[in-house]
């Protein structure tokens, strides 16, 4: 009864509530008390329940947090010249609540086609996770017709054939779950390899709409979980760190995840998930797993 209960007040919100690409920015900002954070101060920012994970109620999902790492990124880099996310990787060293919060950010190396840059992420007094980024100035050659790998494969199908489905966690009443549409494109959640659509239904800071980047940095960390494997009742797979490698800038207000999970016999696994917006492939991501039983 609860699970049917939250599906249907999850359609009857989303629908009108869920602003498209061509809209103005000014419909992201009658969304703002649902927004996954609110800005408090300089780079401080304070979580809502809507970044609420799986793992544990009091915790953030990670990719919320990796968004807030990515538009720290991109404000910075664009001072440099430079526009393209090549790469993020985020080390998760211990478990985000929710609550305030605090993105750092250093550049360590502006070159001429490149730029390097790191940060921290801090949460409740702690520094919770390490990133580094590769930032690329967008300025070369098209690329000939016929060339292999161009243009990239479609995703394996589009979203609007797609249905909507939601992530259940019994024991999570709001969340993650709530900041995103899904649409399954191929399988089925939480049973192997699985293919779905993520679209935000709220910004990820109050008033202001989301870069493609900062969408893909949300989505991108729920490969392990879309594609679990292992009963969620019985086992830990909780994910080390997240590494985004994109060639291609995003478009669009939609993210697809082609997820697997491969697991060794030694506590370890990892998660690999191609990442596609409407027009096709757009990179990869991976996660480093740690296998444990509840």
């Amino acid at each position: 009864m609860l699970v049917y209960m939250r599906t249907t007040l999850r359609r009857d919100f989303a629908g009108p509530k869920i602003p498209r690409a061509d809209e103005q920015r000014g419909d992201w900002r009658r969304l703002s008390l649902d927004a996954a954070y609110r800005e408090v101060g300089e780079n401080l920012f304070r979580a809502t329940a809507l970044t609420r994970g799986p793992w544990n109620p009091d915790h953030q999902h990670a990719g919320p947090p990796s968004a807030l790492m990515v538009r720290a990124i991109e404000r910075a880099a664009a001072k440099d010249g430079f526009t393209h996310l090549g790469r993020l990787t985020v080390n998760l060293m211990r478990p985000a609540p929710i609550g305030e919060c605090r993105v750092e950010i250093a550049a360590d190396y502006v070159g001429r086609s490149a730029g390097h840059y790191s940060g921290r992420f801090i949460a409740g007094g702690k520094e919770v996770a390490r990133f580094t980024a590769l930032m690329q100035r967008e300025d070369g050659p098209p690329i000939p017709e016929g060339t292999l790998g161009h243009p990239p494969p479609a995703a394996p199908k589009p979203p609007e054939t797609c249905p909507v489905v939601t992530m259940h966690f019994a024991d999570r009443p709001f969340g993650y779950a709530d900041l995103v549409e899904n649409r399954i494109a191929a399988g089925h959640f939480f049973n192997g390899p699985c293919a779905a659509w993520f679209r935000m239904n709220h910004p990820l800071i109050e008033g202001e709409a989301p870069s493609p980047y900062q969408r893909v940095a949300v989505a991108a960390d729920s490969g392990n979980g879309i594609s679990a494997a292992l009963d969620f009742g019985k086992y830990v797979f909780l994910n080390c760190d997240l590494t985004i490698n994109l060639f291609r800038r995003p478009e669009g207000t939609s993210v697809c995840l082609e997820a697997r999970s491969l697991f060794g016999s030694n506590g370890c696994g990892l998660a690999e998930s191609a990442l596609y917006d409407e027009r096709g492939m757009i990179g990869r991501a991976t996660q480093s797993l740690a296998v444990r039983k509840r």
